[in-house]
């Protein structure tokens, strides 16, 4: 079966690899549906197991069309530029049969596969973002890999100082995105205090706004901080950290031209009265700023991390193994579908992938 390859005088849509994450859950599923659905204005690269994404696209669809590529043919040749008449994947072998729904930690490394072959891709030019599916933590540290997440992965593999974990959406259509980026990431409770700093916070904040203006093309982004402790510590009664902490990070942070304001109490900062006029809220912990931006958006929520030398957006949920379970047809592709347009709205604004050798 012969590829159409785009000619020369023919536009090539934007490439972007899509890892299809944790197999048993609905990761191959939402993948394939968001890359077929959008196919005519990007080409959404999938990175798995060839066979057993070919199989999947059969039970959702038999109308869509799958070419299988090896990342040996991609070293040799580069990325083909085909037409939107199928969707190329990048066979990245499983080593064990899937039973959906079920965690096989034989497969664990095959994740962490999937997307060093993204970070190759964007390296060597073949994609311009990546977009990635859910991965199941436990099933990676059980195949012998200390694994936290997808964001501090991709920080440690780019060489990345310091990433930020920001989460995007709007939350009706039309809307002006809520985006939520956190001071700390996948940390216990604890943990938390200890790990805020006025240098992190500093870095934080400068890579928000970097971010914010490159990626997203907002030339004078406005950032508001929560507090760390009830009530913003209610004068230092309830706790110091942002007297000697947050409060002089932020004041540094505009000495060097950001636009950012706070420490204000979590619990009352998220209204439209404040947050109408801000393209970002930096709260200090996951489940301090999240879950409201999840109960505004959720599956049309975007994970996006800032400070990378690529772009990569996520979805804003996890691998839902008791839809898998359940049968194919029952997982929601929108927030892939979100995660995937977001990355090419930044390839779009002009964000620019960095190459280790450039």
């Amino acid at each position: 079966m012969s590829a159409t390859l785009q000619s020369g005088r023919t536009r090539a849509r934007p490439a972007i690899a899509v890892t299809v994450g944790e197999p048993a859950g609905i990761g191959p599923e939402i993948a394939i549906r968001a890359a077929w659905a959008m196919r005519n204005e990007v080409n959404c690269v999938l990175l798995g197991d060839a066979a057993f994404l070919a199989l999947t696209a059969s039970l959702i669809d038999p109308d869509i069309k799958l070419a299988a590529l090896s990342l040996q043919a991609l070293r040799f040749s580069g990325m083909p530029h085909f037409g939107p008449e199928r969707v190329v994947v990048i066979d990245v072998p499983l080593a064990a049969h899937v039973v959906p729904g079920v965690l096989d930690k034989e497969n664990g490394r095959a994740m962490l596969d999937m997307l060093d072959a993204a970070m190759e891709g964007v390296t060597a030019g073949w994609f311009g973002a990546i977009a990635t599916a859910p991965l199941q933590k436990s099933v990676i540290n059980e195949a012998g890999v200390p694994f936290s997440g997808h964001t501090e992965y991709l920080a440690e593999r780019t060489g990345a100082a310091q990433v930020v974990m920001m989460l995007a959406g709007a939350p009706e259509p039309g809307a002006k995105p809520l985006r939520v980026a956190l001071a700390t990431t996948h940390l216990p409770l604890k943990d938390v205090p200890g790990a805020i700093t006025q240098k992190s916070l500093g870095a934080t904040l400068d890579i928000i706004d970097a971010d914010l203006k490159n990626k997203f093309g907002i030339k004078a982004p406005r950032i508001l901080v929560t507090g760390l402790n009830p009530h913003a510590g209610e004068g230092g009664y309830l706790g110091d950290e942002e007297i000697h902490t947050i409060a002089p990070a932020i004041a540094a942070a505009r000495a060097r031209g950001i636009d950012c304001n706070g420490p204000y109490p979590a619990d009352t900062l998220f209204q439209e009265k404040y947050l109408k006029d801000a393209d970002c809220v930096l709260a200090m912990y996951h489940d301090q700023g999240l879950p409201v931006l999840k109960h505004a958006t959720f599956g049309r929520g975007v994970n996006i991390t800032l400070g990378l030398p690529l772009i990569r957006t996520s979805v804003d949920h996890g691998t839902a193994l008791d839809v898998a379970a359940a049968g194919l047809g029952q997982a929601d592709c929108a927030s892939m579908e979100e995660a995937i347009r977001c990355a090419l709205q930044m390839l779009e604004a002009g964000a620019t992938p960095t190459r280790k050798n450039a």
